[in-house]
């Protein structure tokens, strides 16, 4: 028997909870294979097979085991002659049948753990995606392309969302549920920011016009040659950078009776997943392209919301954005990520009247939001960094020629 520990996930970090089991209690697993899945309090981790064997599971799901705690076995002797299946005797010729999906068992047509969260996301049924994996299973690519179910008509749609609402009225029911360890460690550090920093949030509005033309006028090519869209999050990220250089305070922390001031920029970009919210770090965003910075945040968001991210991917951060308008936020005072010193918040895109040359005129604007650690931060410097982004967002040449 070879045993399966909870791996070391972190420092600080004693115990994680088994968030799922991949594979079932008995079953046939290849070495290196991933068997289970853990959630510590930063991240939803995966332990692999050590030896090629029996699986014999010793912790149930939502078990909560400190680091180091044998959580189940393999049984080695068990995998020789488990390698391939026996060809099966020759069979009476049957009728022909009319083709019908593979059936959702063991192998066929069976999706992977990151390809069956994709695929309810999109609420497709993974009965009609035909998968390209071995022996017919459906990878994360075919989930990527599978395409969502036709809308209902109008008259059923309401029809449907009436009986759901009437099959869900209020009653005097309750439910209690567990926390998780990501969302006690999300509440536990908003709860410190709130009570260690004196913190102040600062407005601005922005015209979006410009960029907006931007993207329209190069986001074919962009993606082209690139292999990524162009984001408002990269133009926002490489503006920030630009405004760290002028207004070092923003990119600095608090260690003690010090000030400690970074001359690069690690941007934290928050991610909202099923779990949580998560802030995973693109480093060194001030000396990346535009391409460069879209490219990493979406690998890194892609990596948070399949629960892929490391310890590393999430922490030392220099400072935060998050984009609340992605759900239709108009206006928030975003909570700062200690230990940093500030926090952008971006919002949704309205169009607003405005005045232009003393005429008003219609035109796209977003309402940003600075929340900053007053103990660092001075308001000239908290207004000056948000006007700065204000400037190079209206303007993006102001970027390129880092003005």
């Amino acid at each position: 028997m070879v045993e399966v520990k909870v791996p070391a996930v972190g420092e600080s970090i004693t115990e994680v909870v088994i968030a799922a089991w991949l594979k079932k209690d008995g079953d046939i697993v290849k070495m290196d294979e991933a068997i289970c899945s853990i959630e510590s309090d930063k991240a939803t981790l995966e332990i692999s097979a050590p030896k090629a064997g029996k699986l014999k599971i010793l912790s149930a799901e939502g078990a909560t085991v400190k680091i180091g705690d044998k959580v189940a076995e393999v049984d080695e002797s068990a995998s020789a002659g488990a390698t391939a299946p026996a060809p099966e005797a020759p069979k009476a010729a049957a009728p022909a049948a009319t083709p019908t999906a593979a059936p959702q068992t063991n192998d066929k047509n069976y999706p992977s753990p990151s390809a069956a969260k994709i695929l309810a996301e999109k609420g497709v049924d993974a009965a009609s995606v035909a998968g390209s994996g071995k022996d017919g299973r459906i990878t994360k690519g075919d989930a990527l392309t599978a395409q969502a179910p036709a809308a209902k008509s109008l008259d059923s749609s309401m029809a449907q969302l009436v009986k759901e609402t009437i099959s869900q009225s209020f009653g005097r029911d309750v439910k209690r549920e567990k926390m998780s360890n990501l969302r006690k460690t999300i509440a536990r550090r908003l709860v410190e920011a709130k009570n260690t920093t004196a913190m102040l949030t600062t407005f601005n509005e922005v015209d979006m016009s410009a960029v907006m033309e931007l993207r329209k006028k190069y986001k074919d090519a962009f993606k082209e040659k690139h292999g990524v869209g162009l984001g408002f999050m990269s133009i926002f990220t490489r503006a920030a950078c630009q405004a760290a250089k002028m207004f070092p305070a923003v990119n600095a922390q608090i260690d003690g009776t010090d000030i400690i001031y970074h001359n690069y920029a690690d941007i934290g970009v928050a991610v909202s997943t099923p779990k949580g919210l998560v802030v995973p770090v693109v480093r060194n965003a001030e000396s990346m392209s535009l391409a460069q910075i879209e490219s990493k945040i979406v690998e890194l968001a892609t990596r948070a919301r399949d629960g892929k991210l490391s310890i590393d991917e999430m922490t030392g951060g220099t400072f935060t954005i998050t984009n609340g308008g992605v759900f239709g936020s108009m206006l928030s005072t975003p909570i700062i990520n200690i230990p940093q010193s500030a926090i952008l918040g971006m919002h949704n895109i309205v169009e607003r009247p405005v005045a232009v040359n003393g005429q008003v005129v219609i035109r796209p604007v977003m309402y940003v939001a600075l929340s900053y650690d007053h103990r660092i931060v001075d308001g000239r410097e908290s207004v000056g960094f948000l006007k700065a982004i204000k400037e190079m967002v209206e303007d993006p040449a102001r970027m390129l020629l880092d003005l």
